[in-house]
């Protein structure tokens, strides 16, 4: 959750000097979205949603990623001050008076009575709220989904005139949907039954709902929370209950485990347990398969694992006679090409489909079956430039193994528990080979293992457990990487397992074998970013590097609407990030845009060119950080400031600082921007970077910069943010003299200014 506040914006300018007092300070008030309930919707249906958060007093757009969805603003509630609370508990307290001084309960009327228990349920509301300030406050929406918006998962931001939030998986749906009630008003309790502390609600027993299959079924665990939902089904039907919880909201920051760990049961007639489920394979979310063996009535019931509970615990549950993948195979195919690809699972009209990649570049798309009810789940399906053939039988031992010309691409399985597959292939001395399993990352429940030999047996390298940054909803990693260079020329041996000693059709892979690829990857952070006219706003560009790939990335912007600009737009080499800052324009009729963002560089004398993927930095369970795929890169732009800052920089970049030494950068000001209304800060600069003077004048600004030799190095290179901080006079108290002291404001942030450490 962290992560989530660390995301920039610049206020208007007169929200902007009544609460902002320094960029920590505007940080922290950008809007945050915790759960969005119900979590979609089907096509052709208009509704209502609650979206909790924090900061969304003045949330006045919502934007849906996709075409086809209409949201609008209802209402918006926020948590109950404590002069408010007080109050209630006063007009509580005269009812409970009123009450014994009757000494009867008929002297309460039921208008009275109504009133206590609506005191009730806002207090404890209240406290709920204020337990969890991240998701205390809520706003209700209005949904409006056109009956032909493309099924399937989109995204849903906030946008207040300071700041866009961060996005929400909202889904749309083709089966009816099926809402959980909400918990009725707890009304007055008996005389007998009342407990001491009127302010205290008194718990109820799970609510039963009926639904008719197949639907959707969306739903909100609470504390201790168990839901349960009664449908009647017939002998034969092959159910399928499809829990959706960690996957509409991948990380928790203050829950362990760091999601909800969604539990399905299933009862039949006579109360029997028949099917119970806590995962799907490796996933956290959880899925029945039920084949019904008489006419009769069933119960779902779905629970957190350990019983905890609030409102973010958000579900969905697919039900019904509906089609299921459960496995392919190949996992995946070539480019360019159409791909027989054997499906199996639940429901299906066919055991084989043909996957047509002919336009499709290298990378992983999603593949479904698609039924005159509804489509499938999706499952990964890889697309590569490689040669590529099958895993031949039998290829489980040295003797057996299977000869293979590298580069190659294998498509195969582990059949049966403790098998190896053996591949032999013919190298020379020097040869650098890499080794590199896909199959958890392919939904395979596949926990790879590999072990390279040499004729002799002799192991060279071995490998279980290969971290692929780029896999952001996945915390157990279980695919493998080898790359090893070759002592000798010679026939080699590479062994692929299951480390658990698991096995079956189900235990697919692909194995990439030959020379290195260097290649790389980019994760954009964050992926809402909001910036006022002619100013900038940082955010930061993750590489994720392959095979050893070392060189400078150049981040530009595609296709961008004129205006918009990057500034310390390089990855440099060896570097795995770099902050950067992007310009809006001064003059636009537009407010939110789509940008996208690109890397290129060279690799082997080739330009290669890879989208920059927006992305979320998130907290899981305190302590663990992921970068989380989204579909936009949205950019708000706010109103001009009244200031004219020139964000040119007027001096070479980058800019050489001797190790130990200063050295002066000159940025462009205007003549309204005079010397004591503002000064500049570092944001977040590396260790051993600070700003040694500032001097300001009517035409330019010159920044100091020094480095410390003891803390940063000759060949540091990177990019400096500085914040632009207007000094206000603090407002004198009411009747009061006016305060000598000054107080910060954020105003932005000039363009990022690379910098290079040199000797002195």
């Amino acid at each position: 959750m962290t992560a989530l506040f660390r995301r920039h914006f610049i206020l208007t300018l007169a929200g902007l000097l009544a609460v902002a007092t320094a960029l920590r300070a505007q940080q922290s008030f950008t809007p945050h979205v915790g759960y969005v309930f119900p979590a979609g919707g089907r096509q052709g249906a208009s509704f209502q949603a609650q979206v909790g958060g924090q900061y969304l007093g003045n949330v006045s757009n919502v934007f849906v990623s996709g075409d086809g969805i209409q949201a609008d603003v209802v209402d918006y509630v926020r948590p109950l001050t404590g002069q408010q609370l007080n109050q209630l508990r006063e007009e509580l307290k005269k009812f409970q008076e009123k009450r014994a001084e009757a000494k009867t309960h008929p002297a309460l009327t039921a208008a009275d009575r109504m009133r206590m228990a609506e005191i009730r349920e806002k207090i404890a509301q209240s406290q709920k709220r204020m337990v969890n300030p991240a998701i205390s406050e809520t706003v209700t929406l209005k949904m409006t989904i056109s009956s032909n918006a493309e099924p399937g998962d989109r995204e849903l931001r906030l946008g207040t005139p300071m700041a866009l939030s961060q996005p929400l998986v909202f889904c749309v749906g083709q089966l009816p949907e099926f809402n959980k009630p909400a918990p009725p008003i707890v009304s007055e309790p008996p005389a007998a039954n009342r407990p001491r502390n009127d302010n205290v609600q008194k718990a109820t027993a799970p609510v039963e709902s009926h639904i008719v299959l197949p639907c959707v079924v969306n739903g909100q665990i609470l504390p201790g929370g168990v839901d349960r939902y009664r449908f009647q089904a017939r002998k034969g039907q092959r159910l399928v209950i499809a829990a959706t919880a960690r996957e509409l909201i991948p990380y928790l920051a203050d829950a362990v485990p760091g999601w909800f760990q969604a539990v399905l049961s299933l009862y039949d007639t006579q109360g029997r347990e028949v099917a119970y489920a806590d995962h799907y394979q490796f996933h956290p979310d959880p899925v029945l398969f039920y084949q019904v063996p008489r006419d009769g009535e069933y119960v779902l019931q779905i629970r957190d694992s350990i019983y905890r509970g609030r409102e973010d615990f958000v579900y969905r549950i697919t039900a019904g006679e509906l089609p299921f993948v459960t496995a392919l195979f190949p996992l995946g195919g070539p480019a360019g090409a159409q791909t027989t690809v054997q499906v199996t699972g639940w429901n299906l009209p066919a055991a084989t489909l043909t996957q047509d990649d002919t336009d499709f570049a290298p990378g992983i798309y999603p593949l479904s079956v698609r039924t005159k009810q509804c489509d499938s789940n999706r499952r990964p399906f890889a697309v590569d430039t490689l040669p590529e053939c099958f895993s031949h039988k039998p290829n489980n031992s040295k003797a057996t193994a299977q000869r293979v010309t590298l580069p190659i691409i294998v498509n195969g399985r582990i059949d049966k528990p403790g098998q190896w597959d053996v591949f032999r292939f013919q190298g020379s001395a020097g040869d650098e080979i890499v080794a590199e399993v896909i199959a958890r990352r392919l939904d395979s429940p596949l926990d790879s293992v590999l072990k390279l030999t040499d004729a002799a047996g002799k192991q060279l390298a071995f490998n279980d457990d290969y971290e692929d940054k780029g896999a952001g909803l996945q915390t157990q990693y279980a695919d493998s990487y080898l790359r090893v260079t070759l002592p000798a020329a010679g026939a080699y041996y590479l062994y692929l397992g299951d480390a658990q000693q698991q096995g079956g059709p189900d235990y697919a892979y692909r194995l990439r074998l030959g020379p290195p690829r260097p290649d790389f990857a980019l994760r954009l952070v964050p992926s809402s970013l909001s910036v006022r006219h002619g100013m900038s706003v940082p955010f930061t560009v993750y590489a994720l590097r392959r095979d050893g790939f070392s060189n400078e990335i150049r981040l530009a912007l595609k296709d961008a609407p004129p205006g918009f600009t990057l500034s310390g737009s390089t990855v440099p080499a060896d570097k795995d990030q770099a902050r950067l800052t992007l310009m809006a324009p001064t003059v636009s009729e537009e407010h939110v845009f789509n940008l996208s963002v690109e890397g290129h560089a060279l690799i082997q004398e080739q330009e290669v060119v890879h989208p920059a993927v927006p992305a979320e930095d998130m907290m899981q369970a305190f302590v663990y950080r992921h970068l989380v795929p989204s579909k936009e890169l949205k950019v708000s732009l706010l109103g001009r400031s009244q200031f004219r800052f020139a964000m040119r920089i007027l001096d070479p970049t980058p800019v050489k600082i001797p190790a130990g030494g200063t050295a002066e950068v000159r940025v462009r000001t205007s003549a309204r921007a005079s010397t004591n209304n503002f000064q500049l800060e570092l944001n977040e600069p590396p260790d051993g970077i600070s700003i040694a003077n500032v001097a300001q004048g009517d035409a330019e600004t010159r920044i100091v910069l020094r480095s410390d030799a003891a803390r940063i190095k000759p060949g540091a290179t990177g990019n400096l943010i500085v914040n632009i901080m207007a000094k206000r006079q603090r407002e004198a108290p009411t009747g009061g003299k006016a305060q000598g002291n000054q107080r910060l404001v954020a105003l932005g942030t000039l363009p990022a200014i690379p910098f290079e450490i040199v000797a002195p």
